[in-house]
């Protein structure tokens, strides 16, 4: 065949993180059925640096760009290859695919089937090749217990609808747990023996297993495409594609096979699995959803994180992933091994530093602008305390995009310090507050509520938002955040990129600050958290401004956790207030009259957070997308805990590359898209203008 020539060129081949990619001179020998490669075209008279056995692989281009492709032998060992430009790509992909199936094809015809041949594990014989002679009574199929599903033969789909292609990922799921016992199977067999894990006819079945998953993987995905694009056409305009899931659980998605389960999941209760196996895609509705606080319980979560036993075992896994890091890498895409997660979601994290609403609350009341800026400088500073969980440096969970979470924080009125002259009778007609009239005409609680929402409304770069008000004393806060991660050597540093808004409507103020960065120090033997770099705080209205300092320990000598800052008027250029000591245990207050207050962290009181049941929470909602993950950490099953991330990971992949494919934008839930940043699309001190300019226009 024409098509048949040997070909030759440099092609990129990625070694691993740390080398990177490389140009290889690589020569595909069509009569051998060979790939191999040299260093360069002069070396090409001397021994490959590397070669590929073509029969039985699989050649597949990447869909990271239009210039990577993979080739998969059936050994198991890959390339991972890069052409200059997409054309150059397709010409190497179809000239390897074409000697593949040419010499895969020569295989078969030269040898029976492989149900016909046997094999066995307990026969002994005098065979100079123990994958060349074989014994009758000895059967490969039987011994791997390879199973074949069909549809209900009653069941006929004329239409393809939602719902069957959940069936269809269903069997899928099955058959891929199928095809992964196998491969172990095969891979934990002996190297020497009558049957051995170097079998050609079992490497055959290795590779032709895997063609058979991935080619059914890209039929699924058409059907996808198609399926999304018939209803593009009849949704209204910005309806996004919902999920497709099975109607498994995610607990089940790994099952290997219909008679095998987790053994966690057979001491659930039944009312468990029963809610887990509910019978329809998890389908993501983008309208907005009003939480009602009644329905939120006290947390009664605490996981703390002081476990060092898994960070001692698990050394060689840090060994082996800081052998693929460069300085400087963005580990935005890296995925960190389980063990070192934190049980909570990164949005949950941000809630936590709202632990001592108290304080919160306080800000307003504050008689002057100067008492309120020292107020909230006095709260930020008490906030990243809460924020961890016990001294190891744990990451939480990398929100999936559209996650959310909610809570709130109920505290009793006479908890809160308030100063005489506070009130709304004390300011001036034109900074009277009216609250919206569905808050008019309300009993009084003899509490005040602090609502919570958080989202994340990005993940390439991952951005998430929060915001949080009290709607009783007219106050709200808005920010996002994009977390920016680093490799630095024998630590971590993540860079918090980002603003914030406080607006204290009773005042009429807006505090804008930023947050610092942190950084996992330690990371082969007992890691830590400090945090580090400059902080602004700014109020422009009245010109105040506070400058804070978190303090990096220096590499000899110093103390940990060390911040410094003061309180300005910018005016005058006056300090009005300067701060010292731990940001997570004593902090020192000077004021302009000469008098001191120290805060001790360790002894605030933390009020805890309110929680909506599992049962009541959407799909999406933190705690009960990461409950599976949550659970098998808690009990220290760190290989069920990656199979369940792994699941979620996966799903976001493959819903951003449909998007991507069908050109659908992503939709946020509730967090709008401001210039550079994003606000809740119903805050606070909207809804308050809102019924100030109603009341006018009545009067």
């Amino acid at each position: 065949s024409d098509h048949m020539e040997n070909i030759y060129g440099y092609l990129m081949k990625y070694t691993n993180l740390v080398t990177g990619w490389q140009y290889r001179f690589f020569v595909l020998n069509n009569d051998a059925g060979l790939l191999e490669y040299f260093v360069n075209e002069q070396s090409r008279h001397l021994k490959p640096r590397g070669t590929l056995q073509l029969a039985g692989a699989v050649i597949s281009p990447s869909d990271e760009d239009s210039h990577t492709f993979t080739v998969n032998a059936a050994s198991g060992e890959q390339y991972k290859l890069r052409a200059t430009d997409a054309k150059e790509r397709q010409h190497w992909v179809s000239r390897l695919q074409i000697c593949t199936q040419h010499h895969t094809e020569a295989i078969g015809k030269n040898n029976p089937p492989l149900k016909s041949r046997s094999f066995s594990l307990a026969s002994q014989g005098s065979a100079n090749s123990p994958g060349v002679q074989r014994r009758p009574s000895q059967n490969a199929v039987s011994f791997f217990s390879v199973g074949h599903h069909r549809l209900p033969t009653g069941k006929r789909v004329p239409i393809m609808q939602p719902d069957h292609l959940v069936d269809v990922r269903e069997m899928m799921s099955q058959a891929e747990g199928q095809q992964r016992d196998l491969i172990r199977s095969i891979e934990c067999l002996p190297a020497s023996g009558h049957l051995t894990s170097l079998d050609q006819d079992l490497l055959m079945l290795k590779a032709t297993s895997m063609a058979t998953m991935n080619c059914l993987n890209d039929c699924f995905h058409i059907l996808q495409l198609q399926h999304a694009s018939q209803q593009k056409g009849s949704l209204p305009a910005g309806t996004t594609i919902s999920w497709l899931e099975p109607k498994i659980s995610l607990a089940n998605h790994f099952k290997n096979g219909a008679a095998q389960n987790f053994p966690a999941e057979i001491n659930k209760p039944a009312s468990v699995r029963e809610e887990q196996s509910i019978a329809e895609p998890c389908q993501l509705t983008r309208e907005p959803e009003e939480i009602n606080p009644d329905e939120e319980l006290e947390d009664i979560c605490d996981d703390k994180e002081d476990d060092l036993g898994a960070v001692e075992e698990q050394r060689s896994v840090i060994l082996h992933l800081l052998s693929q890091l460069k300085l400087g890498m963005d580990l935005t895409r890296v995925v960190l091994p389980t063990f070192i997660l934190e049980k909570r979601s990164l949005l949950e994290m941000y809630a936590d530093f709202m632990s001592h609403p108290d304080l919160f609350i306080t800000i307003t009341n504050g008689s002057t602008a100067e008492e309120r800026m020292i107020r909230f400088v006095e709260y930020y500073l008490t906030s990243f305390h809460e924020g961890r969980k016990g001294a190891i440096a744990k990451k939480p969970y990398n929100p999936i995009i559209g996650e959310t979470f909610h809570c709130s924080w109920r505290m009793p009125k006479s908890d809160v310090a308030t100063d005489a002259g506070t009130n709304s009778s004390a300011h001036s007609p034109s900074e009277q507050v009216t609250l919206p009239k569905d808050l008019e005409g309300q009993a009084e609680p003899d509490y005040y509520t602090v609502k919570f929402v958080a989202e994340q409304v990005s993940h390439h770069p991952p951005v998430s938002g929060f915001y949080a008000e009290c709607v009783e004393r007219k106050m709200c806060v808005n920010a996002h955040v994009w977390t920016k991660s680093k490799f630095l050597g024998m630590s971590i540093g993540v860079t918090m990129v980002g603003e914030g808004v406080l607006h204290l409507l009773e005042h009429g103020e807006e505090y804008t600050f930023s947050l610092p960065c942190a950084y996992a120090r330690s990371i082969l033997t007992v890691p830590w958290v400090e945090l580090g770099g400059k902080v602004n705080i700014n109020c422009a209205k009245t010109g105040y401004s506070a400058s804070i300092n978190f303090h990096t320990k220096p590499f000899y000598g110093g103390k940990l956790h060390r911040v410094t800052g003061e309180v300005k008027q910018n005016m005058t250029n006056t300090v009005v207030c300067r701060v010292q000591g731990e940001w997570n245990s004593v902090l020192e207050f000077t004021y302009s009259n000469g008098e001191t207050k120290y805060v001790d962290l360790t002894k605030l009181s933390v009020t805890r957070k309110r929680v909506r049941p599992l049962e009541k929470q959407g799909p999406f909602e933190s705690r009960r997308l990461w409950q599976h993950v949550t659970e098998s950490l808690r009990d220290g099953d760190i290989d069920k805990a990656t199979e369940h991330k792994r699941a979620l990971e996966e799903r976001q992949r493959n819903e951003e590359r449909l998007r991507a494919e069908t050109e659908t934008p992503w939709c946020t839930k509730y967090f709008l898209r401001d210039g550079d940043g994003w606000v809740y699309h119903k805050p606070l001190w909207k809804t308050v203008s809102a019924a100030q300019t109603q009341q006018t226009d009545s009067n």
